[in-house]
């Protein structure tokens, strides 16, 4: 199988204490995902909290902080993002608390290759369909069609950059988005201005109210009526 080109490669992280297994699996991933490797549950929590992945794919015994704990804190901070998790333990129990601290798919060591990305391509395909709608107070957003509706169901068109920044917003409504981190994911190699002008054009064409500012941190996203 080809790998696929960079600019479409969906964006996956991967957390895995052992070099060794996570040097081939990272080495496999990399074909069809741009991948972060994590070796610890802290640093993977940075990176979750930081930027926009596709997918997660974590291994459930981490120093420190276990996979389990990872995840919890993950779904704490109201970061939706599919997740798949790896583990030797193989009981009912085990499977049974993994997928109740926020995993979404188990899988048991020694596993194959193909299977794991299967079971990934499933993840996302069930989230791209859950993720058509998204709601910010009473107006709807369907990234797919590049659309915002009003509660009085207006269709407003945003260009591909206004729908990757709500995207990016929405993907996590509880959490602050500084401009480096909006421009980390959206607006690569622009400027704080950059990030500002798009959120005047969203708030322009809709409301001022379907993106917050929060002073001194940044933007998320709102709550309009």
């Amino acid at each position: 199988m080809s790998p696929v080109p960079d600019a479409a490669r969906p964006r996956l992280l991967y957390v895995e204490d052992e070099d060794e297994i996570a040097r081939i699996a990272v080495e496999v991933l990399s074909d069809d995902y741009e991948v972060d490797h994590a070796s610890t549950g802290e640093q993977a929590l940075a990176l979750a909290l930081r930027r926009r992945y596709d997918v997660l794919v974590v291994d459930r015994r981490l120093p420190a902080m276990s996979g389990v704990d990872f995840l919890e804190a993950v779904r704490t901070a109201r970061i939706t993002t599919p997740a798949l998790m790896l583990t030797a333990l193989g009981s009912v129990q085990d499977r049974v608390t993994g997928l109740d601290g926020g995993a979404d798919d188990y899988l048991v060591k020694p596993f194959d290759f193909a299977e794991l990305l299967a079971r990934l391509r499933a993840l996302r395909r069930g989230t791209r369909a859950i993720g058509d709608r998204r709601e910010i107070g009473s107006w709807v957003f369907t990234p797919r069609t590049q659309a915002l509706y009003s509660p009085t169901e207006r269709r407003i068109a945003l260009t591909a950059a206004e729908t990757d920044l709500l995207e990016l917003l929405t993907s996590s409504p509880e959490h602050v988005f500084s401009r480096d981190e909006i421009l980390e994911s959206v607006f690569p190699g622009g400027s704080a201005a950059t990030v500002d002008t798009y959120v005047h054009y969203i708030r322009r064409k809709a409301t001022p109210e379907v993106i917050e500012t929060v002073r001194a941190r940044g933007y998320r996203s709102g709550d309009p009526t």
